[in-house]
């Protein structure tokens, strides 16, 4: 390494290791100053036409000193509380709009992409992704690639892979012992990349190459924080690892896919589906386009439904009530194979799940921008003019908690999906969005559902489990994972109930 190329990487850690204690003493500073400032009197009502108001804030740093105390999540509910359902957070001249709530936010998820801008908010996923698929295409190749996995994510493709998913599980947890403690986090997270492994990149991956792709995609995971939203190409150790990883699983991939046609051998897997796919005007997709495509929905899928998982599983294990509720319906079915029928039964397991979900998100908001200024009529009864140009928020971590739609939001109640309660369609079309709705709506919903499903479901049927660590926090506001370790003490039940 040249001098040139070390004191610029010292300089980049300097930058980094420095910049949170400035952020630090201006907040304290900024906290101490607003002790000062005497309170404003009550809002009162805006004209038509104007912009959102803005949340109150420090010179320059604006809302940052509070997120730095507090939370985000704190600091978004305290301005919808004080400013209603459409405000803004401003930062060092960035700002971002927040719709809160179902019935500001129609535009948000309906308006097409002319008008509120995907692409623009997530380039960030292109070095991750890599160049010609997802945010670095136009939007009808985009909408062409989204295609290709609509086709393979239907339910007769989706029956076919649960015979695949069960055996991978029976298969591993077949290697726990008759009683132990695991982090069942760390377990959920093996078991998942074996069925990615075997559903999605196929045979040979999972038979020759499962622990070093595991590796690559922890790596490729890895490369996003809270700096990659702004600085994606900055040079820090861990985006480094991260385009290594993503430059050995093309080759991978691409290896893996020139073997097959050679010889002409096809797997029935996504990989052979991405590859057998068709542009609408005929052209097929490249080996770059198949290993993009294959990472976009490796890095979505696996993280979403790790994350989902651990804290359904936490959930159940916390309230008796409910974990007996979703035993007891595994012992309904217990005489069933585990098939795609039968897991569309679980009913009690499926609410669970939501539940969990809404609690948990798997992201704390949904960003957009608006590429055309448009109006938006709140809950108050306030009509704010939103810039062209400006981004905005969708809150899951607020609009999931909202009092409004979900009687007591806080506790965890499965029950409130059930039928003649469904408390989220009660509320409205954008009442639960945590996989995402209107035009931009998760496709991958059922496939995670039934990964999940599985699952839980066989860890229920063949295991007493109990939570011996304290329920866990959530690990940061970019991945919203559990934080540290998921202990879980289990005993093996006397009869095995999985067929």
């Amino acid at each position: 390494m040249d001098d040139d190329t070390t004191t610029t990487g010292h300089t980049w850690l300097l930058m980094i290791t420095i910049f949170p204690i400035i952020i630090i003493i201006i907040a304290t500073m900024m906290i101490a100053r607003a002790r000062t400032i005497p309170p404003k009197p009550p809002k009162t009502r805006r004209p038509n036409n104007q912009p959102p108001p803005v949340a109150e804030g420090a010179p320059v740093v604006g809302v940052l000193p509070a997120i730095l105390t507090t939370s985000l999540q704190t600091v978004i509910r305290d301005q919808h509380s004080k400013l209603g359902s459409v405000f803004t957070l401003s930062s060092f001249g960035i700002k971002v709009t927040f719709l809160v709530g179902p019935k500001v936010s129609a535009h948000f998820f309906h308006g097409t992409e002319s008008e509120i801008s995907i692409a623009d908010v997530y380039k960030i996923t292109v070095p991750i992704f890599g160049k010609g698929v997802g945010y670095d295409v136009d939007n009808d190749t985009r909408n062409e690639q989204h295609r290709f996995f609509a086709e393979t994510l239907r339910p007769a493709k989706l029956r076919s892979h649960v015979g695949l998913m069960v055996r991978e599980v029976e298969e591993y947890f077949a290697k726990w012992s008759e009683r132990g403690t695991v982090d069942l986090k760390q377990e959920i997270d093996s078991v998942l990349m074996r069925i990615a492994s075997r559903c999605l990149l196929g045979k040979e991956v999972r038979d020759h190459m499962h622990g070093e792709v595991s590796s690559l995609l922890h790596d490729l995971i890895g490369g996003l924080h809270l700096v990659s939203m702004f600085f994606p190409h900055l040079p820090t150790p861990a985006h480094r690892r991260r385009d290594r990883a993503r430059a050995r699983l093309e080759e991978i991939f691409s290896g893996i896919a020139m073997s097959r046609k050679s010889s002409g051998r096809a797997g029935d897997d996504m990989l052979q589906a991405l590859m057998d796919s068709r542009y609408r005007d005929g052209r097929a997709t490249t080996e770059a386009e198949v290993t993009g495509l294959l990472v976009a929905l490796l890095f979505a899928g696996h993280h979403t439904s790790s994350t989902v998982t651990a804290w359904t599983a936490a959930r159940l294990l916390r309230h008796a009530e409910w974990l007996r509720a979703a035993t007891e319906e595994q012992g309904r079915i217990m005489h069933v194979t585990i098939d795609y029928d039968a897991l569309l039964r679980m009913d009690v397991l499926h609410r669970s799940v939501k539940e969990a979900l809404r609690l948990h998100p798997v992201t704390p908001m949904i960003l957009r921008r608006a590429r055309r200024a448009f109006a938006v009529r709140t809950e108050e009864g306030d009509e704010y003019e939103i810039p062209e140009g400006r981004m905005l928020a969708s809150p899951l971590v607020v609009n999931n908690m909202l009092p409004g739609v979900y009687r007591d939001p806080d506790a965890f109640d499965p029950d409130r999906f059930a039928a003649g309660r469904e408390e989220d369609r009660a509320g409205g079309e954008l009442a639960y969005t945590s996989f995402g709705a209107g035009k931009h709506a998760c496709m991958g919903e059922g496939y995670a559902y039934l990964q999940i499903k599985v699952i839980l479901s066989h860890l229920l049927r063949n295991f007493e489990l109990e939570l011996v660590s304290p329920f866990p926090e959530t690990e940061d506001m970019i991945s919203m994972r559990p934080k540290g370790e998921v202990m879980v003490r289990y005993n093996r039940r006397l009869l095995q109930q999985c067929t």
